[in-house]
């Protein structure tokens, strides 16, 4: 079978020949901070329709992680469009962290129509690299279909132990690598090198799950799904969250 996989990633290759080309030039990433977070908007109304289910289960208690009541300290890696905005509690102010600034008018937007959060700050900055926010100064931090394109995972988890105060949870929902010898997966492994060109560095293959069990968390609550989504591609999922009750140690320091 990995030779079926290797000639089809070649004949995508072909067909994807004019990306390739624009990427060696240096042309492709600027390319592609600009249009994507039009596809982005397009995909995540779509998305937000298909899981409002999991969203809503998933973020229906965030307003008791609140260390002063009512004033929920909220920072969202990978920001994006805003499109949890929908799912947050009132007097949740967010801080949102993007490495792309053009995210920005379209967060904009997004407060404009979900009036009971509040942006205290857009932080362009990319989530493994967070020196603009204090140490154990978040309650929570939130993190959607992110984890699939950052460089390092591990990276991201530390500072996610570094800016969630003690008591502070990590929520996640992610399409994660499909089950071992299906289709799915098959196809995922196809489509990877291709869908990571096209979708802003997204990788189907990641088996997300695992840097979040060896991160030390004093509870990881996880479960995998398949999401209720229109491409089969991206319907493994895993959602929860993990609580910080102290200062623990780094990733994979236990």
């Amino acid at each position: 079978m990995a030779w079926l996989v290797a000639l089809l990633r070649l004949v995508l290759g072909v067909l994807a020949t004019p990306l390739h080309l624009l990427q060696l030039l240096g042309l492709w990433a600027p390319l592609c901070k600009r249009y994507f977070p039009h596809f982005l908007r397009r995909f995540t109304a779509l998305y937000n329709e298909q899981m409002a289910g999991p969203k809503r289960e998933l973020f229906g208690g965030l307003e008791a992680r609140a260390r002063t009541p009512g004033r929920l300290a909220l920072l969202e890696l990978g920001c994006g469009t805003g499109a949890n905005f929908a799912f947050y509690p009132a007097g949740c102010g967010v801080t949102c962290v993007d490495p792309n600034p053009h995210f920005e008018r379209f967060v904009a937007r997004s407060l404009a129509e979900h009036r009971q959060v509040r942006v205290e700050r857009f932080v362009v900055s990319a989530g493994e690299r967070m020196a603009q926010v204090d140490d154990a100064s978040m309650d929570v931090v939130v993190c959607t279909l992110v984890l699939c394109s950052v460089r390092s995972q591990e990276d991201i988890l530390r500072e996610v132990f570094r800016v969630l105060r003690p008591g502070g949870a990590f929520y996640f929902l992610e399409h994660v690598a499909a089950e071992p010898n299906t289709w799915t997966a098959f196809w995922q492994q196809v489509l990877a090198p291709t869908w990571q060109l096209i979708f802003d560095g997204c990788d189907l293959t990641r088996e997300t799950w695992k840097p979040l069990e060896r991160a030390g968390f004093s509870r990881l609550q996880l479960q995998r799904m398949q999401a209720p989504l229109s491409w089969k591609i991206v319907r493994p999922h895993i959602m929860g969250f993990a609580t910080l009750l102290s200062q623990a140690p780094g990733v994979g320091e236990v």
